[in-house]
């Protein structure tokens, strides 16, 4: 059998490329870590046929934007910037403010960070859709949930503990 050639469309297939709809909820979840992960899904680093130039990504419904955490002292130093592009129009305004106010902002930027900055990061983000509550008009969509797979991942790695693995039983085949 030879070797499939570069040329060759294997597994580009229009199933490949399906967008399913994933779901997050940022109750108690650190926003960097989350924020990785969510850009993971939106890139599609996952799938098997990812590429840095195509959009082959899912969707990402986050609910409970209210409830995310920050570690260490960011809830009081952190500062969001943005210009009104008139002179002297530097706002700044603080975490505890853009909680209150835009608590899906907070994710969407940190998210955004996380983006290669080329022509696709604007596709990709909107494709991430956040609420501030538990309802979303998306639960129709929504086919895989994640949170089951954080609570693990994060679980270990804040323990610092590695997953065991149950060792083979001695004779079995």
């Amino acid at each position: 059998m030879s070797r499939p050639r570069s040329t060759q469309a294997i597994g580009q297939t229009a199933l490949a490329y399906a967008r399913t709809w994933r779901t997050v909820d940022a109750e108690n979840q650190v926003l960097g870590r989350m924020a990785t992960r969510i850009a993971i899904t939106l890139m599609g680093k996952h799938k098997p046929i990812y590429d840095p130039a195509n959009d082959c990504g899912d969707y990402v419904v986050v609910t409970n934007a209210r409830k995310v955490v920050v570690t260490g002292r960011k809830a009081d130093q952190k500062i969001y910037r943005h210009h009104t592009m008139f002179p002297g129009g530097l706002k700044e305004i603080p975490y505890k403010t853009m909680m209150d106010q835009k608590p899906d902002e907070i994710i969407r930027r940190a998210v955004s960070g996380m983006l290669p900055k080329n022509r696709l990061r604007a596709k990709r983000l909107a494709r991430l859709h956040i609420f501030p509550d538990e309802t979303h008009p998306y639960e129709s969509n929504i086919l895989r949930d994640y949170e089951k797979e954080f609570e693990t991942t994060f679980a270990s790695a804040s323990a610092g503990v590695k997953e065991e693995v149950p060792s083979p039983t001695p004779g079995a085949p």
